[in-house]
């Protein structure tokens, strides 16, 4: 059994935190539906910790929802939440830690070739979690494909999309500053 560091553990409930503080401010938008910050930490999350860390944390910040911690969007919180219309999104941002993690782990190095491999495996986890808050959206409203990604997707992707990358620049620096610091030791475990 590998033995986990205690910088690791401390940096997983760290993160696991900001996912929570993020994803509880909310900016109204005109269609109803706020934007949140949780693609963002979830995305950070990944890049920073990578994949077996970086999953876990979001893990944490699922569970810590479903018990009842107001963490989710709006404070809210309960298994409620994760069976009610945005809980496939939840759900999503497990899978999208996991492949922003793996993207970082393998490809994010700092040539261009290693960004855009980092980017593409990004989107594909972000397409999970998109992909999986549709078809609970769909379920839940018993409304067509079409109308669930125009309600829950559409409005939000180019903003997902930027959080992401912005996740991504911040990480390299976070990464950088850990590095120089000699305290990303889950790495080379």
């Amino acid at each position: 059994m590998k033995k986990i560091s205690v910088r690791a553990i401390c940096f997983t409930a760290m993160f696991a935190a900001i996912i929570s503080a993020l994803s509880i401010l909310e900016i109204p938008t005109p269609w109803g539906v706020p934007f949140t910050l949780q693609t963002f930490a979830i995305a950070l999350c990944g890049y920073v910790l990578g994949k077996k860390y970086g999953t876990i944390a979001t893990g944490i910040y699922v569970i810590l929802g479903a018990i009842g911690a107001p963490v989710y969007a709006g404070m809210s919180a309960g298994f409620g939440v994760l069976f009610g219309p945005t809980g496939g999104y939840i759900i999503g941002f497990i899978f999208m830690a996991l492949f922003s993690g793996i993207a970082y782990d393998f490809f994010g190095k700092k040539n261009a070739a290693g960004v855009l491999l980092t980017i593409v495996f990004s989107l594909v986890g972000l397409a999970f979690c998109h992909g999986l808050g549709i078809v609970q959206l769909k379920n839940y409203y018993e409304m067509t494909w079409a109308a669930a990604a125009m309600a829950g997707t559409v409005p939000y992707l180019l903003k997902d999309i930027i959080s992401m990358a912005v996740a991504f620049g911040l990480a390299v620096a976070v990464r950088k500053a850990l590095r120089a610091a000699n305290l990303l030791d889950w790495e080379k475990k």
